[in-house]
């Protein structure tokens, strides 16, 4: 594998800036993404539409901002005056209304190729990483707003706390939650960039991990060389990736050796206070309000990026000790009877083990349900027994059928969920499949008792059983 690429293979996006006037239609618009992406086109003036194949958590917020939303795909849904066309990179060459925009000749960006161009015109962030990039996106936004530098952002989940999933902001800086999916992240080509950590994930998309690393690789070389690269010392893959780059690196860590160290961590219920040395010497002491010993990681990133924009270290101290996350990141749901409910996003086998161990340190309950639905039959062939092993800790565990997202075949999914119960009660644990997202709740609510925690995890709509479970509790 090359130690360095000196070289970048792509072109960056031409700078994109007012759009005012511009007609712009959205297909998928439905995904976190793609809503913040209409929200970025709409305060920047442009007249939006788009379309989804299902009605979406947030429609609502975007039809009130002005944008017309059609359900389904049709080739009709284009107006005859469209400037720009923007999908998903889940959108497939078949879908009519990207071939009609071919038709027409109109101009054609991938979601990405859309947030390149807009940080061409600014001083781009860029946060990538297997895991903890919506949370890490989201508190570096609030934390460059506290400190007064009012950020373009684009996060890949919604805070009620940052007013959406994205905004246009007044300063300088555009912070990007990157993603790796079709190597997306490579659109890109920041002044700063973060490597949370680097793990197999997306092998739809990737040959093998050493595909992977290269694309991580990638990503660091589109750093400016006058910038900085700011990864995880502990992951060596994450180091190897950000050294290909021409950038400078610096390194965050526990460990004696990290350019960016949290020392002294003290844990109260699963949040963390501790204290920050840059380079051996005290640069600020912090405290958080969401849990978990990956978000002081996270936070260590913040800081350095925040740190590099020349923010106030007192206000991003601040801006970190108010943050309130994402949404379906350790969300709080409920709690009545003794029994608390939380849901989680969590849908790769780190992500779980993770989330479970901070749910169970922060609420500290007599026993622990987890709610787990699949995504996408491909990862979880991918990572069957990984996801089986994940549940050590948890007593009781419920698997609905695979949420197929791009795959349509319904027994596939439902034959994968039950291969996986299969495998957990193999390791000695107990598991259920019950095929239904929408009869999981039915099931569960009479077992439930004082003392429980029940967390309900996974990408796809298995929210919506944490939403019945409160409704049937409170």
């Amino acid at each position: 594998m090359a130690a360095q690429l000196t070289s970048p293979q792509r072109i960056p996006s031409a700078p994109l800036q007012d759009l005012t006037g511009l007609r712009a239609h959205l297909i998928g618009i439905g995904g976190a993404g793609m809503r913040g992406a209409a929200k970025l086109c709409v305060e920047l003036g442009a007249k939006v539409a788009g379309s989804d194949l299902t009605r979406f958590d947030g429609i609502g917020d975007l039809v009130s901002s002005g944008v017309r939303v059609s359900l389904g795909h049709r080739r009709e849904w284009l107006d005859a005056d469209v400037d720009l066309v923007i999908h998903t990179a889940a959108i497939p060459e078949s879908n009519p209304e990207l071939q009609e925009a071919h038709r027409r000749g109109l101009p054609v960006l991938k979601y990405a190729e859309f947030l390149g161009a807009l940080m061409a015109a600014r001083k781009g962030i860029a946060i990538a990483g297997t895991h903890g990039k919506s949370t890490t996106t989201g508190m570096t936004a609030h934390a460059f707003r506290t400190a007064g530098l009012d950020p373009m952002f684009v996060v890949g989940a919604r805070s009620s706390q940052l007013g959406g999933s994205a905004s246009v902001g007044t300063g300088e800086h555009m912070i990007v939650e990157s993603c790796e999916f079709d190597r997306s992240f490579l659109e890109l080509w920041p002044h700063a960039a973060v490597i949370l950590n680097l793990e197999a994930d997306h092998l739809d998309c990737y040959k093998d991990f050493s595909e992977i690393v290269e694309a991580f690789g990638q990503f660091a070389s589109n750093v400016d060389a006058d910038g900085v690269v700011v990864c995880n010392a502990e992951d060596r893959w994450a180091l190897t990736a950000a050294k290909m780059g021409m950038a400078r690196v610096e390194t965050i860590g526990f460990e004696d050796g990290a350019d960016w160290r949290a020392v002294n961590l003290v844990a109260d219920r699963g949040r963390y206070s501790f204290g920050v040395r840059y380079r051996g010497s005290l640069h600020l002491s912090a405290q958080l309000s969401i849990p978990g010993r990956y978000n002081v990681s996270n936070a260590l990133a913040v800081i350095a990026m925040a740190h590099h924009a020349g923010a106030d270290a007192a206000a991003v101290t601040r801006g970190l000790f108010e943050y309130a996350g994402v949404d379906r990141r350790m969300d709080y749901r409920g709690h009545s009877r003794g029994i608390t409910i939380i849901d989680d996003y969590a849908h790769h086998p780190t992500e779980i083990r993770a989330t479970i161990e901070a749910a169970r340190f922060r609420y500290e309950p007599q026993r622990t349900w987890v709610i787990f639905q699949p995504h996408q039959c491909r990862r979880t062939d991918d990572f069957m027994d990984e996801f089986a092993a994940s549940f050590e800790h948890v007593d009781e565990i419920v698997v609905p059928a695979v949420y197929g997202a791009r795959e349509g075949d319904a027994k596939a999914c439902r034959d994968r969920s039950m291969e996986l119960v299969e495998r957990i009660r193999a390791l000695g644990h107990r598991a259920r499949f019950v095929a239904n997202v929408d009869d999981v709740a039915g099931e569960l609510v009479e077992e439930l008792v004082d003392g429980d925690l029940v967390v309900t995890m996974g990408a796809g709509d298995v929210w919506k059983v944490a939403d019945e479970l409160v409704d049937r509790i409170l």
